[in-house]
């Protein structure tokens, strides 16, 4: 079993940044992929990022060239670097991590308007 702790969320305009993290209750390279997940209000979860316990990554074709995974083992912290934020970036944005089970963190709301 795994925590899952996000955090970084806020208001922001469009244009702006926010740099999300997940913090974790063990070693997240026990994990086969961290995942970034959001969910708009009336719209369904959609995976926004992507990174495995390699190092390799993936995107949603929406965020692509502007967010960016990352992670630091050492901290059992994964991130979510968001520039030019739009606001259909809009959504509480929450953490997975997946083996053989899949586990979620509570979510962190994310609002981009002017």
């Amino acid at each position: 079993q795994v925590q899952l702790v996000e955090s970084g969320g806020g208001l922001v305009q469009p244009g702006g940044s926010l740099t999300l993290s997940c913090a974790a209750s063990k070693s997240i390279v026990n994990f086969n992929v961290m995942n970034w997940y959001r969910q708009a209000p009336g719209q369904q979860r959609e995976l926004v990022a992507a990174i495995t316990s390699g190092g390799s990554t993936n995107y949603a074709d929406s965020v692509k060239g502007r967010f960016t995974i990352s992670r630091d083992n050492a901290k059992n912290t994964v991130y979510l670097q968001m520039n030019g934020l739009i606001p259909e970036d809009t959504a509480v944005y929450y953490c997975n991590a997946q083996k053989y089970f899949q586990y979620w963190g509570q979510g962190t709301q994310v609002t981009v308007s002017s």
